[in-house]
């Protein structure tokens, strides 16, 4: 087979563009609706446009759907729509290195695969250039992609490797097992990474022919969010996606229905594993089907933590070690799921009789119109956090744009906010029957019940006439230069020593971001206290002393805000995400929630329950196991230090000793803001902040004095560790080595952005291009560079994720890749690229305000402003590529690498002549 580019048989021809004037489209755009700030138009050849301007951010999201999944594969097809996602990625006669672009214009770019859908986006710093860069680039990839016999061998062992590492989780088989028996005759019931066969042996033809069929504009639709004028942003659609013409073939239609199921369904996995895990699957309704709202509602009221009725059962009784229970929203008839884990001793049958009884037998104890108000608040506030978010809700409109319609998602937030208690028992009645479950083998059943699933209405109808509500608050333009935040930035240190960093801004939706950390102890008064510092982290969200935990989460869910809070063994770290209205109250629950925890038994008791579970799952996992012999052999602290890094075996030691009085001691002792940091970003007023926090913190001192645990450089032997991980088929290396250095040192960037020409960016650096690009041996290969504010403390650190029997061949590929860039250093091209993209990645970073109230934070811990950024970004901006090679040749060598390999190598036959 030919290895020449191969273009599509679609020709473009440029359409000419008339003058237009606003708000009308230009020529061959046509208007279409707008819904909430959300605008839709159309292209002659077909192409759906939607327009969400966001002024409040500083970059650009620009996701293409394409209206193709795994349901639409054939015979022997199955993964071809996932395989072809990593296809696109390599390249076209005009963007022949697309990851290299991608990189060198700082995104965050992926693609994903679903039954319905394939889509590709990218998150860019917003500018006119880069707009344009990305339209062309989309435009082009749609239609002149490389889809060759070349790039196929390379990918497929990587799409292969990413099959391999699914095939290491039991829970995600089991679920791809029990859909598969769910399903008989339905594309659903086939799992999107495919069959291994069909992965090894598609022929490129039948790919090329999927490619050509289904990437077409008449086929996708193009989300653009962010900070766009939108005229101008319509202008570079036309000219540039406005040149495809529409293609001449017939779209296939997928016909195929799901039979009414007649009779519960039973399937058993056996694998080598230490936890068990029980999976159900019930028909129910597609995405947009009336009933659907009411449905999702259900699957919350059953598997939610920490409210829902399966958690509040059974988890905290010890029974099972954590459950859930979600839909599949999709386009045809989906399910609902659910999911529950157990530990390796407990009654597998028993814990499923319990589970069923509970979820069938809504009936005898129907819902309640309280649980359908706080399932719906949750459920809405994660719907319009997503909304809050321009680059997210890009990226979210995917999923409806495949139900058949985006405005489709809106229509779903209406429905939720309508649902009541007869609508959820109802639809538990219709749909979570014996008759219509899925667990494991089929049983024949004496007496046959059939539960018909009704069909979609006609979508167009829904939306025909829909308008929405009102839109978010829009926000103001900032722009995320260090100089410019250090400008609206204030800083105050309250008398507790809580340091505060306050960046108020006009926000999208008048959002606002927190990020906190204290910090606590000394290295003597922490020894043999770290398990019970990780479980105290672990309970700080479950209860304070005034409200219970589903009490809390209920205050969150109203407020419509999100938290995170949690403690290891020398600090407790916390992020929020809050609105104007609810500022004051959601502080107030933080700080009850860090101060007052609750302690309760039997919330202890459920932690720890998951706590063990999650320790036995780990126990022959390949990612985990290498990293963790990494560290020991690089940071050897003895047992019982707090930086000592335990083995799973030592962390079961800790737990099984382990008493809730310790947990209070702890608290008692070590707890306080003397040594906090916290930062504020958003739509707030700075005097109310100060003068709460004031009152919330103001004599919340820790009663333990602090030292930092200093972790100074320390060389080490280089060795090769191989750990053997039976019946996992993804193999893992961790590699590296300690640096003598500080990021005050003045190697200190140089020796950065070498590391990140090495193994950063997306799929375009050196080692990934070797191992994944060029050998096809790894999924996911890269390396990475940090160091220490406070001490030469530095490591260079790369890893692989890869099939055991290519595990020499990687390890290779790794050596050889760090002598090529000591040997020969870096093109000018490929630096100036690199460079340029790493100084954009840090732009995007700011424009996320969840970050950069991290990044506020954490320079606040280190004693510095975000003038140390601007120097560090004015530094690299005049680097010389000489400079990065010499700094390189100074501190790495591969001959000094640790390398942890995990992974099953006694059962992978070695490739012949390795």
């Amino acid at each position: 087979m030919s290895t020449q580019p191969k273009t599509s048989p679609v020709t473009r021809t440029r359409t000419s563009v008339g003058e237009a004037s606003v708000p009308e489209p230009p020529g061959g755009l046509e208007f279409v609706a707008e819904v909430e700030g959300i605008e839709e138009y159309r292209l002659h050849n077909g192409l759906r446009v939607l327009l969400f301007p966001d002024q409040t951010v500083e970059t650009i999201t620009v996701n293409v759907t394409y209206l193709v999944g795994s349901r639409h594969e054939g015979y022997g097809e199955s993964g071809m729509a996932h395989l072809l996602e990593h296809l696109v990625f390599k390249g076209t006669p005009k963007h022949p290195d697309i990851p290299g672009e991608l990189t060198r214009h700082g995104c965050r770019p992926n693609g994903s695969t679903w039954f319905d859908r394939t889509n590709y986006f990218e998150t860019f710093a917003a500018s006119a250039e880069n707009l344009v860069w990305a339209m062309e680039l989309e435009a082009d990839r749609m239609v002149n992609s490389f889809i060759r016999r070349e790039d196929l061998d390379a990918e497929m062992t990587v799409v292969r490797n990413e099959f391999e590492m699914g095939e290491n989780q039991p829970g995600r088989v089991l679920q791809q097992r029990v859909l598969s028996a769910a399903y008989l005759w339905h594309g659903y019931g086939r799992t999107t990474i495919g069959a291994r066969s069909d992965i090894e042996n598609v022929p490129i033809s039948r790919l090329a022919a999927f490619y050509r069929r289904y990437y077409q504009p008449d086929n996708a639709v193009l989300a653009v969010s962010g900070r766009i004028d939108p005229e101008r942003t319509l202008q570079i659609i036309t000219e540039t996606f406005g040149e495809i013409l529409r293609p001449e073939r017939e779209l296939p239609t997928t016909y195929t229905e799901e039979p009414a199921q007649d009779g519960e369904r039973r399937v058993t996995l056996r694998r080598v594993g230490d936890t068990q895990a029980v999976g159900i699957a019930y028909h129910v309704p597609s995405g947009y089907h009336p009933d659907f709202a009411a449905v999702s509602v259900l699957a919350a009221i059953l598997g939610d933590s920490p409210s829902g009725r399966l958690y509040e059962e059974l988890v905290k009784s010890g029974r099972i070690a954590a459950v859930s229970a979600r839909t599949l929203r999709l386009r045809q008839p989906g399910v609902i799921y659910v999911d529950a884990r157990l530990q390796l001793d407990s009654e597998l049958e028993e814990a499923t009789d319990a589970i069923l009884a509970h979820v069938e037998g809504i009936a005898e104890r129907p819902v309640e119109a309280r649980e359908v108000s706080r399932a719906v608040a949750g459920m809405i506030r994660s719907w319009e956090t997503t909304l809050r978010n321009s680059q997210d809700a890009a990226i979210y409109l995917s999923e409806w744009s495949a139900l058949g319609d985006w405005r489709l998602m809106f229509l779903y937030r209406d429905a939720l906010e309508q649902v009541s208690a007869a609508d959820v028992n109802r639809v538990a009645a219709a749909y979570l029957t014996r008759a219509n479950r899925t667990l494991g083998l089929y049983v024949p059943a004496k007496n046959s019940v059939r539960v018909k699933v009704p069909a979609a209405p006609e979508f167009n109808q829904l939306v025909a006439n829909y308008r929405g509500k009102q839109g978010l608050d829009k926000g103001e333009i900032f722009a995320p230069s260090p100089a410019h935040i250090e400008s609206r930035v204030e800083r105050v240190q309250l008398p507790s020593g809580l340091r505060l960093v306050l960046l108020p801004k006009r926000t999208r939706g008048k959002t606002v971001n927190m990020a906190f950390s204290t910090r606590f102890g000394r290295s003597e008064d922490l020894c043999s206290r770290v398990a019970a510092a990780e479980m105290l982290g672990g309970m700080l969200m479950r209860g304070s002393r005034h409200r219970t935990r589903e009490e809390l989460f209920d205050a969150l869910d109203r407020t419509r805000a999100s938290m995170r809070l949690d403690g290891v063994a020398v600090g407790a770290f916390a992020q929020a995400e809050m609105t104007r209205p609810h500022v004051s109250e959601v502080l107030a629950i933080f700080a009850e929630m860090i101060q007052e925890p609750a302690l309760a038994p039997e919330e202890f008791q459920a932690l720890r329950t998951r706590e063990v579970y999650a320790l036995d799952e780990s126990r022959r996992a390949p990612r985990q196991l290498a990293g963790t012999h990494w560290l020991r052999h690089t940071r050897p602290w003895p047992r019982g230090d707090a930086r000592h890094f335990r083995l799973v075996e030592e962390e079961l030691e800790d737990l099984d000793v382990l008493k809730l009085d310790d947990l209070r001691s702890f608290h008692q002792r070590f707890y306080g803001v003397s040594n906090a940091e916290l930062a504020l970003v958003g739509d707030f007023d700075p005097e109310e902040v100060k003068s709460q926090l004031g009152d919330l913190f103001g004599d919340w001192a820790s009663p333990a004095p602090y030292e930092r645990l200093a972790s100074p450089f320390a060389p080490v032997a280089p060795t090769r560790i191989i750990t053997e991980t039976p019946h996992k088929e993804g193999a893992m290396m961790q590699a590296g080595m300690p640096i003598d250095l500080s990021d005050g040192h003045p190697d200190h960037v140089a020796v950065a952005i070498g590391s990140y020409l090495t193994g950063g960016g997306f799929l375009s650096s050196r080692l990934a291009r070797r191992l994944r690009q060029k050998d096809g041996l790894c999924y996911g290969a890269g390396a990475s560079y940090a160091a220490s504010s406070f001490e030469n403390d530095a490591w260079f650190t790369a890893y692989a994720i890869f099939a055991p029997q290519n595990r020499d061949a990687v390890e290779r590929g790794l050596r050889e890749t760090l002598e090529e860039v000591l040997d020969g250093g870096f093109e000018a091209d490929e630096f100036a690229d690199g460079r340029g993209g790493w100084l954009q990645s840090r732009t995007v970073s700011r424009s996320v305000d969840r970050e950069l109230a991290g990044l506020l934070r954490d320079r606040a811990w280190q004693g510095r402003t975000l003038e140390w950024d601007e120097q560090i970004e004015g530094e690299v901006a005049t680097l010389e590529v000489s400079a990065v090679v010499e700094g390189l040749r100074r501190w790495l060598d591969p001959r000094d690498l640790v390398i942890s390999h995990a992974g099953d190598f006694a059962a992978s036959p070695r490739p012949a002549g390795v």
